[in-house]
Parts: structure tokens; sequence; C-alpha cells
């Protein structure tokens, strides 16, 4: 079970929590279970977001394998050039 740390701006689609527990072996699977547990998160991934997997930041590569005990941020994706 991975402890998923959320910043501010998506703790009020999970209730105000600052973390949550879901079980996922990828990005792609971590989120396709966040949405399912909290629904409200579903416009905040379409706004863009980024994982952050033992301080390396993942935009894209939904496919990205998460090892167990790692520390998992969610992040707003910031636009930028």
């Amino acid at each position: 079970m991975l402890e998923v740390k959320l910043s501010a701006s998506f703790r009020d689609a999970v209730d105000g929590a600052a973390a949550v527990q879901i079980q996922a072996a990828t990005i792609r699977e971590l989120l396709r279970k966040l949405v399912e547990q909290y629904p409200r998160l579903s416009s905040h991934l379409d706004d863009g977001i980024a994982v952050s997997i033992d301080g390396n930041i993942y935009r894209d590569q939904w496919g990205q394998s998460i090892p167990e005990g790692a520390e998992v941020y969610l992040l707003p994706r910031i636009p930028g050039g």
C-alpha cells in the first residue's frame, strides 16, 4: 500500500486529507484508482498533474512503476517552456 501525499490544491477533492492510501504498481494504476475512490479528482487530472516518486517528477510516463515503500506526491502540473 502506498501513501500518496497531496498538494494543497488537491485536498478539497479528497475531503481535506493531506495523504491517502492506495495500492498501485504504476502511475497509470495509481491515477485510475485515485479517481475511482475520489471522483472529484478527475477535474484536477484533466487540468494536468505530475507525480513525484522518490524525488523524480513524472509528467507523462504513466507506465512508470512505483516501488513498494516509495515516497509519492501528487502535484499540479506547472506549465512552462
